[in-house]
């Protein structure tokens, strides 16, 4: 299947996101998670990125990002990956691709989505059965968000104009886990295709 062209656009969110090859695992020790987040923080700077959300999972990942310069949005992804994918295959003496392909991304164009989208990814861990909490898991920024961990990897002000406390986003993402409050049909719609494609 040829990659989709997206336009990245000052501004603008994209959701990013792909998985290991064959399914296979892209991290295989703690020290991996941490250097992958050093990257993330360096790279994103360097490219007037922000990163809203994100959850690194043991086989993929999926961030939520703003583009606020003129670097699109797609450079995070490959030059973190660049860079991350040399290291690991030298640190595990392997080689070959680390991913199943290109990363993919979609543009965000509804408040609505871009809402569901964060409690999305940070409750990924607990839909895959690695934990039981989102709390758990600490490879997210979800602890940032409800205010348990004061890590820089998120936008604060984007977090209180469209959730207002951390208690309210906590609260939101629970319900989603507990059934309570389903993703909407047209967001399960696009994020079933998303994952049929990668």
């Amino acid at each position: 299947m040829p990659r989709r062209q997206i336009r990245f656009a000052r501004g603008q969110y994209y959701h990013i996101y792909n998985r290991g090859a064959g399914r296979q695992s892209i991290f295989y020790e703690e020290k991996n998670y941490h250097y992958l987040l050093r990257l993330i923080k360096q790279v994103a700077a360097e490219c007037e990125l922000t990163m809203i959300a994100y959850c690194l999972l043991p086989n993929h990942y999926h961030w939520l990002v703003r583009q606020d310069g003129d670097t699109p949005a797609g450079d995070l992804p490959r030059r973190v990956f660049g860079s991350y994918s040399q290291a690991f295959n030298r640190a595990y003496q392997r080689s070959g691709t680390l991913f199943e392909g290109p990363y993919r991304a979609i543009m965000i164009d509804s408040e609505a989505y871009l809402c569901q989208l964060c409690r999305y990814i940070h409750s990924n861990p607990v839909k895959h059965g690695i934990v039981a909490a989102p709390e758990s898991w600490p490879y997210s920024n979800y602890l940032d968000w409800i205010g348990e961990r004061t890590g820089t990897l998120l936008d604060r002000e984007f977090q209180q104009r469209h959730f207002g406390t951390p208690e309210r986003y906590k609260a939101y993402v629970l319900d989603y886990l507990a059934g309570r409050a389903p993703l909407s049909p047209e967001f399960q719609q696009t994020i079933g295709l998303l994952e049929a494609e990668s």
